[in-house]
């Protein structure tokens, strides 16, 4: 079960992970908010739907920091399974088409087995590092793609199957 949910977040951030972040055309606003939204299914009735909240502040133009969150719902004919993570980020913006960044997410799981009705809750700490390419697509909408590595993953310890988590997503404002 533990690598069936990983694979899934991973799928998840892969395919439907979008990022907005809105600020409106005046300079002195240097605020940004956006999120994603994921919805994924599979055999066995699988579905999942994932909730992806943020906001930020432009420190300077390249830099950004702020908070950001997550909610993932599954179900499936063998489990159903609750997630839920926050925690800051920063994203320093480079020659307008790269970006590096760094997100401390603390996970907390709460999980149960239909059959058995063994309930399984657990917490967990996550710092990603990582980065991407950013397409600008008109104005300043840009969209990107990274790559980010939990450096506090361990094998057989964690209840993520990998560090990695590839992302595709879309920022506005920058």
């Amino acid at each position: 079960m533990k690598k069936n949910f990983t694979l899934l977040l991973m799928m998840m951030s892969f395919w439907s992970f979008a990022q907005i972040a809105m600020s409106s055309g005046n300079q002195n606003n240097r605020w940004t908010f956006g999120g994603g939204l994921g919805v994924g299914f599979g055999s066995d009735n699988y579905f999942n739907l994932q909730v992806s909240p943020r906001v930020g502040y432009k420190i300077t133009d390249q830099l950004e920091g702020g908070l950001s969150g997550n909610v993932s719902w599954q179900t499936s004919n063998f489990y159903k399974s609750t997630m839920f993570g926050f925690g800051p980020f920063m994203n320093y913006y480079f020659g307008r088409s790269f970006f590096i960044g760094a997100n401390l997410q603390q996970y907390f799981i709460n999980s149960t087995e239909k059959y058995s009705n063994y309930k399984f809750s657990t917490d967990e700490t996550a710092l990603y590092l990582g980065g991407g390419y950013m397409q600008n697509i008109g104005n300043n909408a840009f969209m990107q793609f990274g790559v980010m590595y939990n450096v506090l993953w361990k094998e057989n310890k964690s209840i993520f199957s990998s560090g990695f988590v590839p992302s595709v997503g879309f920022v506005v404002g920058l």
